[in-house]
Formats: structure tokens, sequence, C-alpha cells
């Protein structure tokens, strides 16, 4: 994979060139996004879950929320912020070293994916997660789906994540629409 490829495309290779436009355009080599959009976030209200979504930054609940998404590109990484209706979640993407990984940072918890291509979506395949640096037991970090494709030419996306013995972290599905990218 060539290093002179911004993140996704590095990391998908020629699978890269299969994906509708949409797609291509939020996970491209553009050095600045801005996209805006709307989002149906879902969540468990029990206390811990609730006080998770708070330290990492997660939208709580509501129906179409608006959404507002820059993502700023530097070599290989790319920061990514979210600003939902009532909250700023702020993640780092970049590449795990050595690796045909992808890591997002969020907080204290850093995520390892492997992006495979299904027909024209990304699939984000959870491979592990860390906490403050440690590596957590795989039975303590659930389900996660987290997929990133089109609909209706726009940008769609649909992430789920579900904790064992607490429940649903947090679940949002939308659509974006670039207004900037350079």
């Amino acid at each position: 994979m060539t290093s002179n490829l911004a993140l996704f495309p590095a990391l998908l290779g020629e699978r890269w060139h299969q994906l509708v436009t949409p797609v291509q355009q939020m996970h491209g080599n553009a050095p600045h996004v801005l996209a805006r959009g709307a989002v149906d976030v879902e969540g468990a209200t029990n206390l811990p879950i609730r006080w998770l979504r708070h330290l990492l930054g997660l939208p709580e609940p509501g129906l179409q929320q608006p959404l507002e998404v820059t993502i700023e590109r530097r070599d290989t990484c790319e920061i990514w912020t979210r600003r939902f209706a009532s909250k700023q979640m702020r993640s780092v993407l970049d590449r795990v070293t050595n690796s045909p990984l992808l890591s997002e940072r969020l907080g204290p918890i850093t995520l390892h994916f492997e992006l495979l291509r299904d027909d024209t979506v990304i699939d984000w395949q959870l491979r592990s997660v860390r906490m403050f640096g440690l590596r957590l037991p795989r039975a303590l970090f659930g389900n996660v789906l987290s997929r990133s494709g089109a609909q209706d030419d726009r940008y769609a996306f649909h992430i789920d994540t579900r904790l064992p013995l607490l429940g649903r972290l947090v679940a949002y599905r939308g659509w974006l629409e670039i207004v900037d990218g350079d």
C-alpha cells in the first residue's frame, strides 16, 4: 500500500475504486471536508451507559438531529469532529503501525478496525479495543456494527455499539452531504 495515498484509499487498496462516489468523496484525499446532514440516535438509558456516553463525547438519543462533520487530513491521520444537536464528538483516525488496520481514538478508547468492502459499502470490522493503552479482552467490547455507504446519492452511515450486560451504548444512522471539500 502506497504511503502517499490518503488513509482509506491506502487501507482499501484496489477495493477503493469499487466504492460509490459519495463514499470516495467523504473518505478520499481532500485535506478538508465539511459535511452536513441528519441523524437518528438511539441508546440505553441506564446510568452506566449514560456516563460512558458522556465520557466518550457520544451523542444522546434523539430523532432527526442535525449533524455537521468536519474532517481534517494530515498525511495518513484524519481528525473527525462530529457536531450533533447537543454534543461534539472528536476522534482521530490513523493507520495502526505495521498493520493493515485502522485505528480510531475516541478519548481514552482506541478501536482497531479492518476495513472490508461489501459491494459498495465499507464494512468496519472491529478487531481489538484498547482503553488507556491496555488491550481489553474480546468479551468486554461487545458488538459493533459500523458501515458507510450511499443512499439517494448521499453519504450514508450506520453505527451500532452494544456492550455486554449494559446494552446499547449508542446507535446512529443518517446521511451527510459535502458542502465544502478542498
